[in-house]
């Protein structure tokens, strides 16, 4: 392709999250404040190449940066590039051009949640300029600019950056220390003592990546990386959505379901697992309204996918339920049994060996819990909240399942119309807060159990307690990246 197409093609496909990441890895070459007037890859390029860092028979830079931002299908169609190719060409020493300090700070970018990116806004307050810290569009690319601009943060000098991470999430400042052994090891290597490394050669580059990924799958309790579930493709798989809120139909055809109201409230909590899902790489595919058919159908395509490229499936339904089952907004029964034994291994075999996720919100009967009494303060208040209202197993009698039932069988579980249900506004928070800290989904789940049994309506003294069900083998972890 003629070098000045190719530049546009990629320049055209790069958003501006993207162009902020090149800028970012190019700063040891272009300073900052002459990055200042370029809004555009195009504008990026030209001054590359006025530096003679990108030229028509020369693009070995580019990749590199291509490379780095993960953009491979750009690498691929327009640079005639791969993957392959370039770990080949980065393992050859000195070969790569962006310094191991830039990429690392990249990659921790990459890591870091909102949440946390408002944590390292809150501990940088007295040292970075409100207007630089609290700026809409700020990154935190941005952020480690106005470090380094104020000397907090140097290649040689991460103490500040690790006191920060320390606090927001360790996991984070696993990954630098991983990126300093990595440094000292090529010092070693090459006999230096006084700096640290400074060009991300290829042995030092996929060394660190060696390290970042091995820390990923380290099991603190036992120690042997075996027994956790692999979590790596991208996406981590499919994560369905069932929501159900019309029950109109439900109401008009079965008489004993006459009472039965719609499930208002519930598009809160679609909201929060498509957020949370998303957050956590997987490809979110939301169903409303479905009847109990339609149910089966949507599970039925799913079971006869190719999950091979897959690491895991997820499946959320959101309806009212009785004991084992959940209603169609027809009111005709779907047995979760039934539900969950379409990805056996025998039924679904790109799914075996997998993690097979069900998270249930409904009710699983119509008694209520009742709390047991404790000395406590509380003022008395109306209660506001509706209820989500066949003894097989949930689950088959094969390894791999996990089930997160939002009530224990025979009791409601509550729904709150102008928030959305106790059971899934829990787990979406738990799971966007634990999951960057490195959490395994059984301790988060327990957590979940923790906070819905602190709540309760006070008009019927009710209760409610989550339960999850499982046959994994494994830990299983969602990480973030």
């Amino acid at each position: 392709m003629d070098f000045r197409n190719c530049l546009y093609k990629i320049a055209e496909n790069l958003d501006s999250s993207e162009l902020a990441a090149l800028k970012f890895l190019c700063l040891d070459y272009i300073p900052q404040k002459k990055q200042e007037p370029i809004k555009d890859a195009l504008m990026l390029f030209q001054v590359l190449q006025e530096k003679g860092l990108l030229e028509e028979d020369n693009l070995s830079f580019l990749k590199e940066l291509i490379f780095l931002i993960n953009r491979l299908d750009l690498l691929s169609n327009t640079l005639n590039s791969s993957k392959e190719e370039m770990v080949r060409e980065l393992q050859v020493p000195d070969k790569a051009q962006v310094s191991a300090y830039r990429v690392m700070l990249f990659k921790l970018s990459e890591e870091v949640t909102k949440s946390e990116l408002k944590s390292f806004k809150f501990f940088l307050n007295e040292e970075i300029p409100k207007c630089k810290l609290y700026d809409d569009n700020s990154s935190l690319l941005d952020i480690f600019v106005e470090m380094e601009k104020r000397v907090i943060l140097r290649e040689e000098n991460l103490d500040a950056l690790k006191s920060i991470c320390a606090q927001v999430n360790k996991s984070l400042l696993e990954k630098i220390e991983a990126y300093e052994k990595s440094s000292r090891g090529r010092m070693s290597l090459e006999g230096g003592a006084e700096s640290p490394v400074s060009v991300l050669d290829g042995e030092s580059y996929f060394r660190m990546q060696e390290t970042w990924d091995s820390q990923r799958e380290q099991d603190s309790d036992s120690q042997v990386s075996h027994r956790i579930y692999q979590m790596k493709s991208k996406p981590r798989g499919y994560c369905l959505i069932i929501n159900n809120n019309d029950f109109s139909e439900a109401r008009k055809n079965i008489p004993r379901f006459h009472k039965m109201k719609d499930r208002k409230g519930t598009n809160y909590d679609e909201e929060a697992l498509t957020e949370t899902f998303k957050e956590l790489h997987f490809e979110v595919k939301p169903y409303r309204d479905c009847t109990a058919n339609k149910i089966h159908e949507v599970l039925r395509f799913y079971q006869s996918m190719d999950h091979k490229d897959k690491d895991c499936f997820i499946c959320c339904i959101l309806s009212h339920g009785d004991t084992g089952i959940i209603y169609g907004t027809d009111g005709k029964e779907a047995p979760i049994y039934e539900l969950t034994s379409y990805f056996t291994g025998s039924e679904c075999p790109s799914l075996a060996g997998k993690p097979k996720i069900f998270f249930i919100q409904a009710c699983q009967g119509d008694n209520y819990q009742k709390a047991v009494l404790v000395e406590t303060d509380w003022e008395e208040m109306v209660s506001f909240l509706d209820v989500d209202s066949s003894q097989k197993s949930y689950i088959p009698d094969e390894a791999d399942f996990l089930l997160g039932m939002a009530t224990v069988k025979n009791c409601v579980s509550y729904r709150d119309p102008t928030q959305g249900t106790w059971y899934i506004q829990s787990l979406c928070q738990s799971l966007r807060k634990r999951c960057p800290q490195g959490d395994d989904i059984l301790s988060i789940l327990t957590g979940v159990n923790y906070d819905v049994s602190n709540k309760d309506d006070r008009k019927n003294m009710g209760k409610q307690m989550p339960q999850p069900i499982f046959t994994l083998r494994k830990k299983l972890f969602f990480p973030p990246k």
